[in-house]
């Protein structure tokens, strides 16, 4: 079944989010536990906020969404084959063009050297990847969507599984029925990306 935007928004709104496995196949996923990271608990770690305050970073939304999933589908430093695949860059592209897709840029004398995307439906915004070819440049555009969600009236990130990077900013693991009804209550908010 080919993606399209009105399968992912209805897989969303379900709390199913899709991957592409080594051999390019589809699967669908809902992680129990569930990792988010609450609006109201963010933590910004004091070095952080000096980058900040430093200002090293010009910090975009919307202006490099297909150029974001890219990099963030590049290979890194162990990891050699991602789960953004070409399909799915050109579906979630065509939410991009719909609204329901953002990128969070950071970029640096004219490049864009970091950021993260994700989708945005009613007061939900599910975290999909970051990248960063700067020092803390993914972080800071994590810092810059956390305060862009508390702005727009959104209630839940959802960061789907656990790292040790997320942790560091406030990240926790709910159970899948707690997420449920986040969601729930998420979805019949009207927020503004």
């Amino acid at each position: 079944m080919k993606l399209s935007p009105h399968l992912l928004l209805n897989a969303y709104s379900q709390g199913i989010f899709p991957m592409a496995d080594e051999d390019g196949a589809i699967y669908w996923y809902d992680p129990d536990p569930r990792a988010i990271i609450p609006l109201d608990n963010f933590h910004v770690p004091r070095s952080l906020m000096r980058t900040i305050r430093r200002g090293q970073f010009e910090v975009r939304v919307d202006t490099a969404f297909r150029t974001v999933m890219k990099a963030c589908a590049e290979p890194a430093p162990g990891r050699d084959i991602t789960w953004i695949n070409q399909e799915i860059i050109t579906a979630y592209s065509e939410l991009h063009a719909l609204g329901f897709a953002h990128s969070v840029e950071c970029w640096r004398a004219g490049e864009l050297v970091g950021g993260l995307y994700g989708v945005s439906l009613g007061g939900l915004f599910a975290g999909e990847s970051m990248f960063s070819r700067a020092t803390d440049a993914s972080k800071v555009a994590l810092v810059y969507l956390v305060e862009r969600l508390r702005r727009g009236g959104f209630v839940l990130l959802d960061t789907q599984f656990m790292t040790d990077h997320l942790r560091r900013f406030g990240a926790v693991e709910i159970p899948r029925i707690e997420y449920q009804a986040r969601l729930v209550h998420a979805l019949k908010r009207r927020a503004r990306f």
